[in-house]
């Protein structure tokens, strides 16, 4: 009923319906794609506050990057069938899941599930397939741009969350380095 009633308004404005499910899908490709960058910023912060090696932590990384383009094809499939909806909801419980789940963890066991097997399936059901399947059923004219777009939230939401990421780590290492003294 929003969606009919929010199409019209556009309509009437001459803005096509597809840019709201443009704006939509962006939004969600930032965030999910911010899972894939910022355990790699938190590295020596997780090695140092767990004493695990960075052996042992990068090894769930390289499973749920395995995992983001093993999924893929098969998310394309689950689309065809269930709908991009489905798909996306599914993904996002997965998405914030995983991430509770890593918020809370201990062992290393729940780090390779949550960062390594339950983030890499959530992220890879909706990479590009997402992006892929927004072009294709809302645009025909600007199909090319809108895929752009859309590829482009993959880069920006690890580039943006983990730059804020970083600085968060100067800023604290310099309070603590301030405090020593």
């Amino acid at each position: 009923m929003l969606a009919t009633s929010l199409a019209r308004a556009l309509a009437a404005r001459g803005i096509h319906y597809g840019w709201v499910m443009t704006a939509l899908a962006l939004g969600y490709g930032v965030c999910a794609s911010a899972t894939l960058g910022i355990p790699g910023v938190l590295l020596v912060p997780m090695a140092a506050e767990f004493g695990w090696s960075i052996g042992d932590l990068s090894g769930p990384l390289a499973l749920r990057m395995t995992l983001f383009g093993l999924v893929a094809p098969f998310a394309g499939a689950l689309m065809l069938r269930y709908g991009p909806r489905a798909v996306l909801v599914a993904s996002a419980v997965l998405l914030i899941g995983g991430l509770l789940h890593a918020m809370t963890m201990s062992t290393l066991w729940e780090l390779w599930l949550a960062l390594g097997t339950v983030l890499g399936i959530a992220s890879g059901m909706t990479s590009l397939v997402l992006a892929t399947t927004i072009a294709t059923r809302w645009f025909v004219a600007r199909r090319g741009l809108v895929l752009g777009i859309l590829s482009a939230a993959t880069a920006t939401g690890q580039l943006v969350l983990s730059l804020l990421l970083l600085r968060q780590g100067r800023v604290g290492s310099t309070v603590a380095a301030r405090q020593a003294l």
